[in-house]
């Protein structure tokens, strides 16, 4: 699938709840759900700066695209990456630099986050697109 085409799921799935507490839930339910990343990548290095929660997200490269896993000490922000993962793990470089993240605002997220947490997610996006300029250039 492509980027888009899962972000367009993510806003249909987002779309079936009738208020933000049952799409807290669900948030909180994507992040158990998110593949455990080994303890041995849980260093300073792969700490995202700007989350108020503590955020660890690695990339390593799987042929040609980019593979994500992360963790947080948090549930909701601990769903917040999930959803980026979802988005953007098993993707090329280049589709995940070309991506937008409109999805985010269409499900209304941000607006529903503490002004701390809606700065993490930002820092969270960045990350992803540091590793995905970061692969490409190496590349």
């Amino acid at each position: 699938m492509t980027i888009k085409e899962i972000q367009d799921e993510i806003v249909d799935e987002f779309s079936m709840f009738d208020d933000w507490m049952q799409r807290y839930e669900y948030i909180i339910d994507l992040g158990k759900s998110l593949p455990i990343i080994a303890d041995t990548y849980k260093t300073e290095d792969n700490i995202i700066k700007g989350c108020q929660s503590k955020v660890w997200l690695h990339a390593q490269q799987n042929g040609d695209k980019l593979v994500f896993t992360a963790d947080s000490d948090a549930i909701l922000t601990k769903g917040i990456i999930g959803i980026l993962i979802r988005s953007f793990s098993n993707q090329k470089a280049t589709d995940i630099l070309e991506a937008n993240t409109d999805f985010i605002d269409e499900i209304g997220l941000k607006e529903h986050l503490s002004p701390t947490r809606a700065n993490g997610l930002v820092s969270m996006i960045k990350q992803i697109k540091m590793y995905a300029l970061a692969f490409n250039a190496k590349n």
